[in-house]
């Protein structure tokens, strides 16, 4: 099924945040494609081993990893983003197209800037930058969620777990950055 027949069914609260990000990065991956393979007469190359993330103290390990679904921070923030996601429908309405299209759209930003740095990680200065946009995404969301409690939109406690989570998001993000080629493809 095309993406826009798809889109057409989400709820009508989504519709000019999600419903645009997923047609424009439809429209932008089939540009891409085929301005990337048009000519070029090569295969596409394959995923390569990357580090595991041994506990202090023991062997590290190499994992291969093939999606950056399979990231913990992607997981992590996925998660986040769910959470801030089903936390926002509480909001009041006149919110729905301040607050909430804000927190919504950078809490999703940080799980599709690691997808783009993903299978840009090819290219050093377009992971790290990929990367860069991820990390200034969920600070940008950590502010959002600051005012969300300040107007008391969310309790203390949601706060401050949703705080926690989007700072350990934030040192997975910086651990990744500062060490850009033990995530390189070679």
């Amino acid at each position: 099924m095309h993406v826009f027949e798809i889109t057409k069914s989400f709820p009508q609260e989504e519709k000019y945040s999600l419903v645009d990000q997923v047609r424009r990065s439809s429209r932008s991956i089939c540009a891409n494609l085929a301005e990337a393979w048009s000519g070029s007469g090569r295969s596409a190359p394959g995923d390569a081993a990357h580090p595991g993330h041994g506990d202090a103290g023991t062997r590290r390990k190499i994992v291969n990893i093939r999606s950056y679904r399979e990231l913990d921070v992607y997981q992590s923030a996925m998660d986040a983003a769910m959470h801030v996601f089903e936390i926002t429908k509480s909001f009041p309405q006149e919110e729905k197209y301040s607050l909430v299209d804000q927190v919504r759209r950078s809490s999703r930003s940080i799980c599709a800037n690691l997808a783009e740095a993903w299978r840009k990680r090819r290219y050093q200065a377009h992971f790290v930058s990929k990367m860069s946009d991820a990390e200034s995404e969920a600070e940008e969301t950590r502010v959002w969620l600051e005012f969300a409690y300040k107007c008391s939109y969310i309790s203390q406690k949601q706060f401050e777990e949703l705080d926690d989570a989007y700072d350990k998001i934030v040192a997975q993000l910086v651990k990744m950055l500062s060490q850009p080629d033990k995530w390189r493809i070679r």
